[in-house]
């Protein structure tokens, strides 16, 4: 009797276990045999947390590259074949064809439907015809070239309609750390590569090449650095972000080191397009100083405020009609402190248009002074 009673109490215990377990399974997603049975980690039985990030974010870039990468387009140039002398030491001399044919240069993407792209300018500069290769292959001739030097930007003009075109973001508030996206034809031979990364930085100053004395600064300021690869042919193409969004022209890559790419804030664009939305121009003004940014940190060291340093003035631009001097250091322009982090001289120039006079803070000799300028338009 006694053994029945300790026999029936066990089934009861157990029962009472296993449907216990089944019910805290069910109901708060609980295993108590996990306690005693550790599962094994990346058995089909795991919960799948990570697995879920991954897959959630592959499924962002998938679908970023989908929407977007229709209306990103390969620039390419075509160029006349040459006849030179050329001199053989065994057949004297003969007429040699040199040069010639097509070939992929960059990357740009269309903000438009009617067939405006935009592109960085130094992909534009050679001299040559230029086309615009959709992802379908459908090539079309670049009609009208409107370049902008002092943010190596340039617009590109087709004749089209009902083109595919990408969603323009903000690039104001963006985050270091932030996932974006580049779609492009790096070394002019993949195109519509896709690479991914984070922003690696912000504010960044880099060189951005080019004559100094055709009256632009040789410094891009307050650029975007990111860690997704961006190779020579890449310039011109989007950095996207996870809602498929334009917040950047990928325009260089640092020499001699990995991972680290730069794009221009597309919010500097942003004026350009929709100035040639409402006038069908390009119309930009023009300053005309050569300058480098003075830090807060190098205005501390060498107890001069923040500005732009002018290197040198452009002879008979606005700058040189209003008195400034290689040497000064221009505080404000239009009211507003030129800042690095706020993009220079260069984003204060371009708030303002073509023949709008603009008061100037200039520091010189210890002193501030006022000036002001008329702005001119720029030339190509």
């Amino acid at each position: 009797m006694r053994r029945f009673i300790i026999t029936t109490v066990l089934g009861i215990v157990i029962l009472v276990s296993v449907l216990g377990g089944a019910l805290a399974d069910r109901i708060f997603v609980i295993k108590p045999l996990d306690y005693i049975f550790p599962r094994i980690s990346g058995s089909s039985q795991s919960s799948g947390i990570g697995q879920k990030q991954v897959v959630n974010e592959e499924s962002v870039v998938i679908n970023t590259v989908k929407e977007s990468s229709p209306a990103v387009v390969t620039i390419a140039i075509q160029t006349p074949r040459r006849r030179i002398l050329d001199f053989n030491p065994f057949s004297g001399f003969g007429i040699k064809e040199q040069g010639g044919g097509q070939q992929d240069l960059a990357t740009g993407f269309i903000v438009s439907a009617d067939g405006l792209i935009v592109t960085n300018k130094h992909v534009v500069d050679a001299q040559g015809s230029y086309k615009a290769i959709t992802k379908e292959g459908k090539e079309y001739e670049i009609k009208k070239i409107y370049r902008d030097p002092a943010n190596d930007i340039a617009l590109l003009k087709i004749d089209a309609t009902g083109l595919p075109e990408v969603k323009l973001g903000d690039s104001e508030n963006l985050q270091v750390g932030q996932l974006v996206i580049a779609i492009g034809t790096p070394l002019g031979e993949f195109r519509q590569s896709v690479t991914t990364g984070v922003i690696s930085g912000l504010g960044r100053g880099i060189e951005a090449g080019g004559n100094p004395y055709e009256g632009y600064v040789e410094r891009l300021d307050n650029v975007i650095q990111t860690d997704a690869a961006i190779n020579p042919g890449n310039s011109g193409g989007p950095l996207l972000n996870s809602s498929g969004q334009v917040i950047g022209v990928n325009v260089a890559v640092a020499a001699g080191a990995q991972n680290i790419g730069f794009a221009i804030p597309i919010n500097v664009v942003k004026g350009s397009i929709e100035q040639f939305h409402n006038t069908g121009e390009f119309v930009r003004p023009f300053f005309g100083v050569q300058y480098q940014i003075v830090s807060k940190a190098a205005a501390l060291a060498n107890e001069v405020p923040q500005g732009a340093y002018v290197q040198d003035v452009v002879s008979g631009s606005s700058a040189d009609k209003a008195g400034i001097k290689p040497e000064d250091i221009i505080i404000k322009f239009g009211g507003e402190k030129i800042e690095e982090d706020k993009g220079g001289l260069a984003v204060l120039v371009n708030k303002h248009k073509v023949g709008e006079k603009v008061d100037i803070e200039v520091w010189r000799d210890d002193k501030t002074i006022a000036v002001s300028a008329t702005l001119e338009e720029a030339k190509e």
